[in-house]
């Protein structure tokens, strides 16, 4: 089935959260499922990406030339950044152990990289070129070990994303308030007013 790449999965804020979250609800046996199982979708992901994302890219395209030959390399990326990053959110601090596997994968994505890239104000390179998707996805994911990052790592309540907080003072909550936040409001909306009518009902 086609996945219609909206705004919403886009809420991580920043290209390798997004697509860590491409695991939906990530954790949970019962329910878990990854977007990425048709390999088409990482191409469809890229080109939605290369929009919802193309501040962070500097307005540089994102290319996939083929989902089934890039699959390896993006979801190696994609499972050593969500281990990495959803432990420092937690933790607070990056765990040594996660960083070999996360920079080995990296350097196989910046193996399709050309060009230069890491430039103040173009940390992926020259807008005016494509640049491809794993490459770009192992930069978002270094430029995150830098910085003060680390301190604005989240995992949302409602749906166990992973996203970057660049809110001033770092109390954004939710992944995407008006998703997960409506849904946290509207469950404690309904836990409220069901605890009165269940004791009517057993009066």
């Amino acid at each position: 089935m086609t996945v219609s790449w909206t705004k919403h999965r886009f809420s991580g804020g920043v290209l390798v959260f997004d697509t860590a979250n491409t695991v939906v609800h990530r954790g949970d046996a019962s329910r878990s499922f990854d977007r990425f199982d048709d390999r088409a979708e990482i191409a469809r992901f890229a080109a939605a990406a290369s929009d919802f994302r193309a501040d962070e890219l500097g307005g540089r395209r994102l290319t996939v030339d083929d989902p089934q030959a890039v699959a390896p390399c993006v979801l190696a990326i994609r499972e050593a950044s969500d281990r990495l990053f959803r432990y420092a959110a937690a933790a607070g601090n990056i765990e040594a152990r996660h960083l070999p596997g996360l920079l080995r994968a990296c350097a196989v994505g910046l193996d399709q990289a050309s060009g230069e890239i890491g430039m103040s104000g173009q940390p992926y390179g020259d807008p005016s070129l494509p640049i491809a998707f794993e490459a770009a996805l192992a930069v978002s994911a270094l430029s995150l070990l830098s910085g003060d990052a680390v301190k604005r790592l989240k995992i949302c309540p409602n749906c166990n994303w992973l996203f970057l907080d660049r809110s001033r003072n770092a109390s954004r909550v939710w992944c995407d308030m008006t998703v997960c936040g409506n849904r946290h409001k509207a469950r404690r909306h309904y836990n409220r007013h069901k605890a009165p009518l269940e004791e009517v009902s057993h009066a």
